[in-house]
């Protein structure tokens, strides 16, 4: 078995913050985390001199390679340790080519540059940004055998699907003299002497890459220090001030997406915090229920009823005034296109918005069978062919009116410049007319959406969430909306006139595009088993299962002791079962003094901290193993008995739980 690191960078580039180098620290990060191969993938560049520097250095195999921005993603290219020389020309060809961070070469150009592809080993990034294209890999698929993902997740979810391309996990470290701890982001596979010919023979086979020496799939090493955890649940004990927080923390640093719960973070006693907070979580729910409302709000934004008024006026008193100065008539007052009111266009967004429905049902695959029950394919083409004709007619009628309407209005103005008569001002009628429609739609929107009612409920492990909408009650609502100090009194006593209430929140110092949110409050309540409001204890209860619930769109789930903020019985019937759950996708890692926790959960690992004092310095020493092990072992090979560990950790001792045991719980129970 070897531990293999195939994406290492030693020097910048555009795509990089620039660093120096520092051969003591790549040697150093080899020797402590006992790499077998590694391989040299600067960004777009191969630094001859460099490598020959550095694989002189080291006493493992050293591969050149690069890491090319390919159709906007990222493809480490790796070659045999010979023809460097020509290697180099062919990778200088690609640094020529890429002069920016946001140029890319084509499939094409990378066949036409290293021409015999099937002499180089291809790993795209897989699941890791900037991924590499579905597409740009089926051009590619018969020189690709494996992908590069960035978590231990993401390394399990591959091996469990057929069409996954075999995964591994490489550190995509910088080394510098500054760097204070490593990536254990490595792959081990099942080779006894390391070549390229092996290790891509290792890829075509994912039965033979791993994440740990020993154990295969079944465990990662979490630390640069070497400690090994599974990747399901794993429990770490210790005393007081033994280092597990900072365990803990190591892990946090050592990967990306991780969900940290830290210790007593959720603990929630304020009840108009906790409602914020769950207000801010569901966001997404007033998003949704408000955004057609929110269409209605900035259409009405954009109407002035009062000018609408003003421009009719003007245009009466004009009419008048040029109706009663028929002697002031002249050559120019008399010609047709004096007095003429431009074209009305049409409003196509509804036409357009339609096309793009048809569209949508010619294109859906998902629900293909039920539409073709309905409507046929054929139909749908031919509709959206009508629609479209339909579209760029009216679209050059609109294109026509505009032409004549602009050349009226440059006649208009050389007639009126010209002539003493009094000429009638120009209004949209038809426009007014509809203006004034919608804002009688617009009041009884408004009046509608204002009834209070439930709008969406959720339950999440026994307890329920319920939005309601609501009107506001007082000006200080409106203003904690704003999260500003605007005053809001004026505008709070138009609030039962829709349209007045708009005018007057234009006046304030807020966002147009926030208009909406002024009109209606939505108001979430938590409430637990019963159908009550949840205590505060309940809240900080609501707080960790969420937090777990969410876990899942991370990569790994750490937890700092949640047995110091909730009961035993809490965490056995609820979070332990959640916890087994969520430890089947992710690892879990979970830190405790409580036998609940850490005993009836039954992890698949465990990890012990001492705390050593050795000539005033303080080290942390982490043991490890399966819960039935007898002895738990550290990285540099020390041994612990796990039963002492167990007892100290969760049961104060052996003599104090046969104490406990015998003369408390025995007696009770009698």
């Amino acid at each position: 078995m070897k531990k293999i690191d195939l994406h290492i960078h030693t020097k910048a580039s555009i795509s990089d913050s620039h660093f120096e180098f520092s051969l003591d620290k790549l040697k150093e990060y080899i020797e402590q985390l006992e790499i077998d191969c590694i391989a040299i993938t600067n960004h777009n560049l191969f630094d001859l001199d460099q490598f020959n520097t550095i694989s002189d250095a080291l006493n493992i195999v050293v591969l050149p390679g690069i890491e090319i921005d390919l159709e906007d993603g990222h493809m480490l290219l790796i070659s045999e340790n010979n023809d460097l020389v020509e290697f180099s020309s062919k990778c200088q060809k690609v640094n020529e080519l890429i002069t920016s961070n946001t140029d890319s070469i084509s499939v094409e150009k990378l066949e036409e540059i290293f021409i015999d592809l099937s002499k180089y080993l291809l790993i795209p990034h897989y699941e890791k940004n900037p991924n590499i294209s579905d597409e740009t890999i089926n051009k590619l698929n018969e020189y690709i055998s494996a992908g590069e993902v960035t978590s231990v997740k993401k390394f399990i979810a591959c091996t469990k699907k057929d069409e996954s391309l075999t995964p591994v996990l490489f550190s995509d470290s910088r080394f510098y003299e500054s760097l204070d701890s490593f990536s254990p982001r490595q792959t081990f596979i099942a080779l006894d002497e390391i070549s390229l010919t092996g290790i891509k023979s290792c890829f075509f086979d994912n039965n033979k890459v791993f994440l740990s020496r020993e154990n295969g799939n079944k465990s990662f090493q979490a630390t640069e220090d070497g400690l090994m955890l599974s990747t399901g649940l794993n429990v770490v004990l210790g005393e007081r001030s033994s280092g597990k927080t900072y365990t803990l923390n190591k892990i946090a640093a050592a990967f990306e997406n991780v969900k940290y719960i830290k210790q007593f973070s959720l603990l929630q006693n304020d009840e108009e915090k906790f409602k914020e907070l769950i207000s801010i979580r569901q966001s997404t729910v007033s998003e949704e229920y408000l955004k057609e409302f929110k269409r209605v709000v900035e259409d009405v934004t954009k109407i002035d009823l009062e000018q609408n008024e003003r421009d009719v006026e003007n245009y009466l008193t004009s009419l008048v005034k040029f109706a009663t100065e028929t002697e002031k008539e002249d050559v120019f007052s008399k010609t047709n296109l004096f007095s003429e009111n431009p074209f009305s266009e049409k409003d196509l967004s509804s036409l357009k918005n339609l096309i793009e429905a048809v569209k949508l049902l010619i294109e859906n695959t998902q629900y293909r069978t039920v539409i073709d029950e309905h409507i046929t394919t054929d139909s749908l083409k031919d509709l959206v062919l009508d629609l479209i004709s339909r579209y760029n007619d009216l679209a050059e009628i609109n294109l026509k009116k505009d032409f004549l309407n602009e050349l009226i209005s440059n006649i208009q103005s050389e007639l009126r410049f010209r002539t003493t008569s009094t000429f009638p001002e120009n209004v949209d009628f038809y426009r007014v007319l509809i203006e004034k429609e919608k804002i009688k739609k617009y009041k009884q929107i408004v009046k509608s959406i204002q009834t209070e009612k439930k709008i969406y409920s959720k339950d999440i492990r026994g307890f329920r969430i319920i939005a309601k909408s609501k009107k506001y009650t007082g000006a200080q609502g409106l203003k904690n909306t704003s999260k500003s100090m605007n005053s809001f009194t004026r505008a709070y006593s138009l609030y039962e006139e829709p349209y007045d209430f708009l005018q007057e929140l234009k006046q304030i110092e807020i966002q147009a595009t926030d208009y909406y949110k002024y009109f209606i409050q939505i108001e979430y309540d938590t409430l637990n088993e019963h159908g009550f409001s949840v205590s505060g204890g309940e809240r900080s209860e609501f707080n960790l299962l969420h937090e777990i619930n969410d876990a899942l769109k991370h990569d790994i789930l750490l937890i700092d002791e949640p047995e110091s903020s909730f009961d035993n019985i809490f965490l056995k019937h609820k979070v332990n079962e959640l916890l087994k759950d969520i430890s089947k996708s992710i690892p879990v890692v979970i830190v405790t003094h409580s036998s609940t926790v850490g005993a009836s959960i039954k992890p698949d690992h465990i990890a012990c901290t001492k705390k050593i004092v050795e000539d005033n310095d303080v080290i942390y020493k982490v043991y490890y193993g399966h819960p039935s092990d007898k002895k738990l072992k550290s990285p540099d090979g020390d041994t612990i008995d796990n039963f002492d560990v167990m007892l100290d950790c969760l049961e104060a001792g052996e003599k104090a739980y046969n104490k406990r045991r015998t003369e408390s719980y025995e007696i009770l129970k009698d």
